[in-house]
């Protein structure tokens, strides 16, 4: 499986301390009726090493099933163990994942042969596709191209998304594996520059709010049309640039709410933005014709 174009990662709304189900299926629906290609549960904006692995569990079978195979799912089973890593990616292809994604995560910084050896465990354990997460920034290990190359070799490791931001990886990473390698972006300030470099998909939580906006640079790249991609490209940089500054789940949870929509408090330490911060992410969203302006 070769997952293609916006993969769209909802956020983990929560009432009363629990997971929201209904709300969760209702954010996956409209990003569904929007067009996304693919929905990405329990990844940075699902805030899922904020979940027990009940929640976890839940969250998949939740989003996996109100998505009826409409797109692939593309199911976050990361844990600090590759037992528990096991543990969800089994979970994962049991309620009908298309997909996996990875990242490595560890206290002690982890050697070639042991990130190695940790996704030859979950591979065998599994038949659906695996992705691998490269973001140092919050797991702590930084990937390199060249051990990206080496785990694509893994039968069932099959993607990668890179979000060190550094589209040179990309470049290296097709240099190492040919033009027909499948990296998608994760860096949402990167996405034009990565589709040009020949990403084939952009990860991100920003159909929470310009679903069609992210469609349409996609389509327009598909369709060879640059300078309609960079109009478009540019017309949601500051809202891309804003989300990834102030962290995603406390923005996308801001900017839903002045949508209309509340999520439930994030699982602390997370505290939502200032009203500084605030303001200014509404002026966005007016600019961007989402709220009307005051």
């Amino acid at each position: 499986m070769k997952l293609r174009g916006i993969v769209s990662y909802p956020i983990t709304p929560f009432a009363g301390g629990r997971v929201d189900e209904v709300l969760l299926g209702r954010l996956v629906e409209d990003m569904v009726g929007a067009g996304v290609h693919a929905i990405a549960p329990l990844g940075s904006t699902g805030v899922l090493p904020y979940l027990s692995d009940e929640e976890r569990e839940q969250v998949a079978e939740v989003v996996v099933k109100r998505v009826a195979g409409r797109v692939p799912t593309l199911v976050g089973v990361s844990s600090l163990t590759t037992e528990q890593t096991v543990r969800h990616a089994k979970y994962a292809e049991k309620v009908g994942a298309s997909a996996v994604m990875i990242i490595p995560m560890s206290y002690w910084k982890l050697g070639d042969a042991e990130i190695l050896g940790h996704f030859d465990a979950v591979a065998k354990a599994i038949s659906i596709p695996i992705a691998v997460y490269n973001n140092p920034a919050t797991g702590g290990l930084d990937l390199s191209p060249d051990i990206l190359s080496r785990l694509l070799r893994i039968p069932n490791v099959t993607m990668v998304k890179e979000s060190t931001g550094d589209v040179n990886r990309m470049h290296r990473l097709v240099q190492l594996c040919g033009e027909d390698v499948a990296f998608y972006n994760g860096s949402n300030p990167l996405a034009l520059a990565a589709f040009v470099a020949g990403a084939s998909g952009w990860c991100t939580a920003a159909p929470h709010v310009i679903p069609r906006l992210n469609v349409e640079l996609y389509e327009a790249i598909e369709r060879g049309e640059l300078a309609a991609a960079r109009r478009s490209f540019y017309r949601q940089l500051p809202f891309l640039q804003f989300i990834v500054a102030h962290g995603l789940p406390r923005a996308i949870s801001a900017a839903l709410e002045l949508m209309g929509t509340q999520v439930g408090p994030l699982r602390a330490p997370l505290q939502p933005l200032g009203p500084e911060r605030v303001a200014e992410l509404r002026q966005i969203l007016v600019d961007l014709a989402i709220l009307p302006a005051a």
